[in-house]
């Protein structure tokens, strides 16, 4: 399956917890934010995105915890510049106000410089 079939299978399969992020999220319903959900970003598709801060938001269950995969997606997306938040699916459910309060404070930080492209030189060309 290629990554946009996949996204678009992911869009139709939410989990519980990411139905209830996205109402919250979804048509800039959070202070006016723009968000997308199941966001085919490199050799990924994330969960929830916000292209103007740079922000991944993740809602993980218990087959995320200690995950080498996610390590490696997470450094790839750093090394991009995208800052990344993981939520548990319970966490979501129990105290959805949390979370949104820690999207939004993320949100309220300066989304940092992208670094320029290496020279030539620095590329060792």
């Amino acid at each position: 399956m290629d990554q946009r079939a996949f996204a678009k299978a992911l869009r139709q399969n939410l989990t519980d917890a990411e139905q209830l992020l996205w109402r919250q999220l979804r048509g800039h319903r959070l202070a006016g934010h723009k968000f997308r959900r199941q966001q085919p970003l490199g050799p990924y598709v994330v969960d929830f995105i916000h292209f103007g801060a740079r922000l991944i938001v993740e809602a993980d269950g218990g087959q995320h915890n200690g995950s080498e995969g996610d390590a490696a997606r997470d450094a790839w997306l750093r090394q991009h510049g995208f800052r990344i938040m993981r939520f548990w699916n319970h966490d979501i459910l129990q105290h959805p106000e949390g979370v949104l309060t820690r999207v939004l404070a993320a949100l309220a930080e300066p989304v940092p410089p992208l670094s320029p492209p290496l020279s030539h030189e620095g590329r060792g060309e």
